[in-house]
């Protein structure tokens, strides 16, 4: 009896600190005019999390908060109904019940139902744990790595390498390939901020100096507002968005912002007077988010920066382009890019473009075909969103259990698994050229967290999701391609990694 007592009283943790999934509503047409031949590139940081209130937190609870997150994410996206509340409430439990009838001891059990929920700002998916450290792309097929699952467990900010390119900022990794922010400076005078980066949403917004939440204050942030900045201007036109569990609300604003020297002035955007505590907690590492989707999305309904930056001819299109890193090959070179591609990052005769098939902004593009080691899966008409901010696959039920079986994984009522050895190849076809997915990407956490070479939770999961034939991709396909969007001609590129 105590013991479900705990659990229920977990649960509800874990539902209320679930982090957000940035999917506006709204949409709104608007193409900015191009001029110049300048781009920038801007380095990701890895979000860096403190977990002392919870460090024995099981990785696995950690997974299914992504999971839940990821299917209420797609819902958002595809403009139908979320999953409801209890329904992610019996997936939690469910996770529970495995943890204890596997090899998890009741005093493991006890410290997980003790332990309080992660904060963390982790973008609609999961923690992603990979297979080998300094592996080769074909997997080593010697389990998950202790790099990423000390990772997993315990977070952490691992800063980008000093960018090779002009006019490029560096994207830092959080923990285990969670999530990716980028330093700019805002105000007069400029002051960092750490923003977190976001391919799914269209809303651009800090903190702001009149900043409440739940929780009194908004956190150990850095804040905007008229004190710190003399070119602030504050509007009486108020936003708010709702993610998947977090929410902010407040006014827009005019300020300037700067982005790898690229001086920005008078741009509009949101300053929030309103946290949920998915972001004004203290753990919480960026100070604000920057959504790289079309505006149509925005509920702000302004431009997005990348627009702005176009619109006034610092760049020369509305380009927002990607490398994404991973934490187990230590290179930290992870970039965005505004106005252009970085030739230095991809191989150039590989680079395909595709028209975006999304009617309300985001960056989906059609799937020629989705093949396990070589073999085509005959699956046709498939369309994936392309979104930086999810870390996992999540594919119509059907689709996720046919390449599981292809895999040779298995699936339950709870997740997919698939031997944390394994180096099966998975790969996506688009435009007519195929990008692999590193082995190591496909197998994402131990079931057992002390058994790194046994069953692990596999990078594709099934998502509840309106039709048969929509894929939300996430990281552990992006970590493989280099991902250009282009707003001004509203059409996607990907071309394989150098």
């Amino acid at each position: 009896m105590q013991l479900s007592i705990v659990f229920a009283v977990l649960l509800a943790c874990i539902l209320n600190c679930t982090p957000s999934n940035a999917i506006p509503a709204r949409a709104r047409a608007r193409h900015q005019a191009q001029t110049h031949t300048r781009m920038v590139t801007v380095p990701l940081k890895r979000l860096y999390v403190p977990r002392s209130d919870h460090p024995h937190l099981h990785p696995q609870l950690r997974l299914q908060q992504h999971i839940n997150r990821g299917n209420k994410r797609l819902a958002r996206m595809t403009g139908r109904s979320e999953p409801l509340e209890h329904e992610l409430r019996a997936e939690m439990h469910k996770r529970l019940y495995i943890l204890e009838s596997a090899s998890a001891s009741a005093s493991s059990v006890t410290t997980v139902a003790r332990s309080n929920f992660s904060r963390r700002h982790l973008r609609h998916s999961k923690p992603s744990t990979k297979a080998a450290t300094n592996a080769s792309s074909t997997g080593t097929g010697s389990g998950v790595s202790p790099l990423d699952i000390q990772a997993a467990e315990n977070g952490g900010l691992t800063a980008a390498k000093k960018p090779t390119a002009n006019d490029t900022l560096g994207l830092a990794i959080d923990a285990d390939d969670v999530g990716y922010i980028a330093t700019i400076q805002i105000g007069t005078p400029p002051q960092n901020f750490n923003i977190l980066m976001d391919s799914g949403s269209a809303d651009f917004w800090v903190g702001s100096e009149n900043c409440q939440s739940q929780q009194g204050t908004c956190g150990n942030h850095t804040f905007l507002g008229s004190k710190s900045s003399s070119s602030f201007v504050q509007s009486n036109q108020n936003f708010n968005v709702t993610y998947g569990s977090g929410s902010v609300a407040g006014v827009l604003c005019k300020d300037n912002i700067n982005m790898a020297g690229l001086q920005l002035n008078n741009h509009t955007f949101g300053v929030a007077n309103e946290e949920s505590v998915q972001f004004s907690a203290d753990t919480v590492p960026f100070d604000g988010l920057m959504g790289l989707a079309q505006s149509t999305l925005s509920n702000e309904k302004v431009p997005t920066p990348v627009e702005s930056l176009a619109s006034q001819g610092l760049i020369s299109s509305a380009i927002s382009s990607f490398k994404i890193s991973r934490l187990a090959d230590q290179l930290n070179d992870g970039e965005v890019t505004f106005g252009g591609l970085d030739p230095t990052k991809f191989v150039a005769s590989s680079l395909i473009t595709i028209p975006n098939v999304s009617k309300i902004g985001f960056w989906e593009g059609a799937l020629d075909a989705i093949t396990v080691n070589g073999q085509n899966t005959g699956m046709t008409g498939r369309t994936a969103i392309l979104d930086t901010g999810t870390t996992l696959i999540i594919a119509p039920p059907a689709d996720t259990l046919a390449v599981m079986a292809m895999l040779g994984g298995k699936c339950d009522t709870q997740q997919c698994t698939i031997p944390c050895t394994s180096n099966a190849s998975v790969a996506l076809s688009f435009g007519n050229a195929s990008f692999a997915i590193d082995p190591r990407d496909m197998v994402v956490l131990p079931v057992d967290i002390n058994d790194p070479t046994g069953d692990c939770t596999a990078g594709i999961q099934p998502g509840i999701i309106g039709t048969d034939t929509e894929w939300l991709v996430g990281d552990v396909f992006l970590k493989n391609a280099y991902l250009s969007v282009d707003t001004s001609n509203n059409q996607i590129s990907l071309a394989k990694l150098s």
